[in-house]
């Protein structure tokens, strides 16, 4: 269902403040009547958070120490206060993230078990709730659980050293050594809140928006349950200036169910910001129960029409029948520790997209489904998103009966939780498992599993009919990682250190991911990160963030160096030998300069490519890293070429 923004008559409580995290050893305490005596090392924290970032606000860790959070377990307690003299009211705790298999107690009871990261859980605690109330969670060690005996992959990964994280429903994110930093995510990552509700619990919200020519109409679907015992006898949705009657129905149970389709008449469109005005309009309901009424917040609707053109084996995004060049960024975490941020996080980097001219962000398997906010401020700023699923270069167990399920009820989370996103364009099944597996020289039979050929497709199709769907990127072509079929992961000019014409010669049709450097930061960053003395880039420090291939003989910095020489017919070793500031002040340039002459060559009247996201959009952490932002969301010089390059109207 659409994500409920409020109803009126509930109140949300968020269990944020007067927390206490504390580690223990995997295994040795087995609930909260054993903590009394562990003389456990408790921590502060404030929710939401995970074990590193509640570490480092305490001043207790930091992104440059080494510690495994896989390998122990993790404690967390708080405790909270409820009036029990209130008014009569259903109570329930809401669970909006949590990493990644987790026990909680409410007062020494065991309510719930999770072991699923991207997934919400809610349990009526109502019963359960004291004057004093003790909330307890336990995060077990996923270094314990890992080596557990199953059933080995077909095809193994090269990404991540832990072949079976394939059957764990987390984020691969904090656990690839060779470009992230090592800081796996562990704890209630979301927002833990507990829900009073006085009048009415909203039991489902389907919302589906669609255009008839320039016409809009709402279809939907909302089923009600009063906790007060008086049943809404009529329910009215405000959309676009206008307000309408759904029928309902009392069902046996007692639930109300109101469905119907609306009609708003000729609407403003929602577009991406470079081709017009990301238009939204408010929606409510309001349900009557005799001379009371309750205001049902939904959102916001974006009327737009997203097609996929797979014409001549290319692929092309066409939004309200105009062909779009997308261009962009893939995404990362606001924050490398506590992975989600505040709205204000979400906009700063969201504008810095917009204003560079980009339209298109790619949320990418190795990380995780985004906060509300993000897709918010998308809607909001018109930008595209390309949406990958949390699931990246791994052979997945598709054929495991509990795996699907638990798949199914996370995705169609994500999609209901989004249903109202007009941002999202594109839904694709996963990042570089088909690669992966053709590059290990796994059969062609076994590329694709049922998970992504079936499970997820099946999913998108009943919920987010309005996006199209894509199984995997690259793919599309005889091997997956054909260039000029499809979608492709375009690093010809790159890491593979091509001349610049290749942009041309290699036909890419769209670009997932593309033009990979470490970007010099600025002065500032550099001056920050060396203040203890050495000169990048041979300092351990500086390489230690810049971001390299598993495995490789090479990083990124020696990408940069090649094309500073073919560029500039500089030396680089030479260069940084005599005059190290030069040649920091070049490698800001260089990159910049490949960038936009790539772009110019892509966005040709008579160019096949309709579409290039560089990898990343933002630094994981202060350094020489992919990002054209830095870790804090500030502009590289490499941005400012994009800027200029990727304007609804520029000269190249």
């Amino acid at each position: 269902m659409a994500r409920i923004r409020s109803v009126q008559g509930t109140h949300v409580t968020p269990l944020a403040h007067g927390w206490r995290v504390a580690s223990a050893p995997a295994g040795r305490i087995a609930s909260p009547h054993d903590l009394a005596g562990a003389e456990l090392d408790w921590c502060g924290a404030t929710l939401p958070c995970t074990a590193a970032s509640a570490l480092r606000a305490a001043g207790r860790w930091s992104l440059d120490d080494r510690v495994d959070f896989d390998a122990d377990d993790w404690w967390w307690q708080h405790t909270f206060s409820f009036d029990r003299t209130e008014t009569p009211a259903a109570h329930a705790l809401r669970f909006e993230g949590l990493a990644s298999l987790a026990e909680i107690w409410l007062n020494g009871q065991s309510i719930l078990q999770t072991d699923d990261m991207f997934t919400e859980y809610e349990v009526d605690v109502g019963p359960r709730l004291e004057a004093n109330n003790e909330l307890v969670i336990v995060c077990r060690a996923l270094g314990t659980a890992l080596k557990a005996r199953r059933p080995r992959p077909r095809w193994r990964t090269r990404v991540v050293e832990a072949q079976q994280l394939r059957w764990f429903r987390t984020t691969l994110y904090g656990r690839i050594p060779a470009w992230a930093p090592p800081v796996a995510p562990v704890g209630p990552w979301r927002p833990i809140v507990l829900e009073r509700r006085a009048e009415l619990s909203v039991l489902c919200a389907d919302v589906r928006p669609r255009l008839d020519g320039d016409e809009g109409e709402v279809e939907l679907n909302i089923e009600l349950a009063a906790v007060d015992g008086h049943a809404p006898d009529r329910v009215t949705v405000h959309l676009a200036g206008r307000v309408n009657d759904l029928p309902c129905e009392v069902r046996p149970d007692g639930r109300v169910v109101a469905s119907g389709r609306v009609r708003v008449g000729v609407v403003e469109r929602w577009w991406p910001h470079t081709h017009g005005t990301p238009t939204r309009h408010p929606l409510h309901l309001v349900a009557s129960m005799g001379s009371r009424s309750s205001r049902i917040e939904l959102g916001s609707v974006a009327f737009r029409v997203i097609e996929l053109d797979r014409g001549s084996d290319g692929f092309r995004l066409r939004v309200n029948g105009v062909d779009v060049f997308c261009r962009g960024a893939c995404w990362t975490p606001v924050d490398a520790a506590a992975l989600t941020g505040s709205e204000a996080d979400y906009r700063k980097a969201l504008e810095a997209v917009r204003d560079a001219g980009m339209n298109m962000v790619r949320v990418g398997g190795p990380f995780f489904y985004e906060a509300d906010a993000f897709y918010d401020v998308c809607d909001e700023l018109g930008v595209l998103v390309w949406q990958d699923f949390s699931f990246a270069n791994m052979d997945y167990p598709g054929d495991d009966p509990g795996f699907v399920a638990a798949v199914e009820r996370e995705a169609a989370g994500f999609l209901d939780r989004t249903q109202l996103a007009g941002c999202i364009g594109v839904l694709c099944g996963n990042g570089e498992v088909e690669q992966q597996a053709a590059m290990v020289g796994a059969p062609r039979e076994i590329w694709r599993s049922s998970l992504f050929a079936n499970t997820l497709p099946n999913q998108c199709g009943r919920l987010r009919p309005d996006v199209p769907y894509w199984p995997s990127t690259p793919t599309g072509g005889a091997l997956p990682f054909l260039n000029d079929v499809g979608t492709a992961h375009y690093f010809g000019v790159g890491a593979y250190l091509r001349p610049l014409e290749d942009a041309r010669r290699a036909g890419v049709r769209f670009a997932t991911e593309c033009l990979a450097f470490a970007n010099v930061p600025d002065p500032r960053v550099v001056d920050e990160l060396m203040k203890d003395g050495g000169v990048p880039p041979q300092d351990p420090r500086w390489k230690r963030r810049t971001p390299r291939d598993g495995s490789a003989g090479w990083d990124f910095d020696d990408v940069r160096d090649h094309y500073l020489r073919a560029l500039f017919g500089v030396d680089p070793l030479a260069l940084r030998y005599a005059d190290p500031s030069r040649y920091l002040a070049l490698s800001r340039v260089v990159t910049g300069e490949v960038m936009a002459a790539t772009y110019a060559e892509w966005r040709r009247s008579d160019s096949g490519c309709a579409g290039a996201l560089v990898w990343f959009l933002r630094d994981l952490w202060q350094g020489a890293g992919w990002g054209v932002l830095d870790a804090d969301a500030r502009p590289k010089a490499a941005y400012h070429f994009l800027r200029r390059a990727l304007q609804p109207v520029a000269v190249l």
